[in-house]
């Protein structure tokens, strides 16, 4: 199953997805074509060089979604610390 089957399985995940892809995207991507908040490759490519040590490897879905998972939780966890100050 791709990412894009796995959010469409699960429908809630999808603000959470577009929340994650907003965050990775490129500074100053509106100036550039295609125009599209797309993150940069070379940054893509970091990213997954240290996750796997190899930046050909794409994650699996299950990945995507376990990242996505902990990314809200952590945003819950900034929003709580900030309500008890």
């Amino acid at each position: 199953m791709s990412i894009l089957g796995r959010v469409l399985m699960r429908p809630w995940l999808i603000p959470s997805v577009l929340r994650a892809g907003w965050r990775f995207r490129a500074r100053g991507w509106w100036r550039r074509v295609p125009f599209l908040p797309l993150p940069p490759m070379e940054y893509l490519e970091w990213r997954l060089h240290t996750a796997y040590g190899d930046e050909g490897r794409d994650p699996t879905p299950g990945e995507v979604e376990r990242y996505v998972r902990w990314t809200n939780r952590m945003q819950r966890g900034r929003r709580s610390r900030r309500g008890a100050q």
